[in-house]
């Protein structure tokens, strides 16, 4: 278990919105939601934007600045950590001969899909190696792709988030590591109990962390209702923390929260409770390797 633990928020996701009436949809309310995240504790903010009328996931440029603009605003110390994972969808129009892209699918060239880092820069982005079937859908994700995603936010100084989603992406991030396309030990997350990836258990986030290059800085975090569970066992394993309405609405079983706020506020007390002291965005910095703002 690390002295400091680093806790990020994930503040709304690109996946179906919730029932949750205060999981933030708008530029501003995802940045107010962040900012509060922040002086709750969140050191790092992981960033997604959805369409202010239909509450669905998008990719705009405008909405982006909009709400990156605002948390910079409000807190030039907080650490941005920008979503790369949309244009990444295939949802075939007959599951039965998936040859042909239905008009839910999003297939994005490797620039589109980074283009708001490139613009915004943050300090992080995700990286997300999986291919797997997701929320009806699946998920592509080639090498050829990567690398080049890869190349761009290496060019324009922000490190990748590598998210891992099954024990096949810790071996294709290894070989990415190994063809210098990722700089190591790197920084990972493993999304457990989505779907038809990973389980959210302990024998499997020991595995994945045991894939791990030496001295990596990682997380691991549960969808739903083993959101502080898998909070707690990533700290419990030398890992960090991660919460927030993207991957999780309720504070307790069947009560909504409130606020990604309260989300960090009841994983602080449960770092604290256990011993380790909450980073400051400064010290997840250092730690993690990130260039000074």
């Amino acid at each position: 278990m690390q002295e400091q633990i680093i806790i990020t928020c994930a503040l709304t996701g690109a996946g179906p919105l919730s029932r949750n009436p205060a999981q933030p949809v708008t530029p501003r309310q995802i940045a107010d939601s962040g900012l509060a995240a922040a002086d709750a504790g969140a050191a790092i903010l992981h960033v997604h934007v959805r369409d202010p009328h239909s509450g669905q996931f998008s990719g705009d440029l405008g909405l982006y600045e909009e709400a990156v603009g605002l948390i910079r605003e409000g807190n030039p110390h907080v650490i941005l950590n920008l979503t790369t994972g949309l244009g990444s969808g295939f949802y075939p129009k007959d599951p039965m001969l998936p040859i042909e892209a239905g008009a839910q699918s999003h297939i994005w060239p490797a620039e589109q899909r980074i283009a708001h880092v490139l613009k915004l820069r943050p300090e992080i982005c995700t990286l997300d190696l999986v291919t797997a079937q997701v929320f009806g859908g699946i998920v592509i994700s080639t090498e050829q792709v990567l690398t080049r995603m890869a190349t761009l936010a290496r060019e324009a100084g922000v490190k990748p988030e590598i998210e891992l989603f099954d024990s096949g992406d810790a071996v294709l991030a290894r070989h990415l590591l190994g063809k210098g396309v990722l700089d190591g030990p790197g920084m990972y997350s493993f999304v457990m109990g989505l779907n038809f990836t990973m389980p959210a258990d302990t024998e499997t986030m020991t595995y994945m962390r045991n894939l791990l290059p030496a001295a990596a800085q990682w997380q691991g975090f549960g969808i739903g209702p083993v959101q502080f569970p898998m909070a707690m066992q990533s700290m419990l394993l030398g890992g960090h923390v991660r919460v927030g309405m993207e991957d999780n609405v309720y504070i307790a079983k069947g009560q909504f929260a409130q606020s990604n706020a309260a989300l960090v506020t009841k994983a602080r007390r449960l770092v604290e409770a256990l011993g380790p002291s909450l980073a400051s965005p400064a010290d997840a910095r250092r730690m993690l390797g990130l260039r000074a703002r």
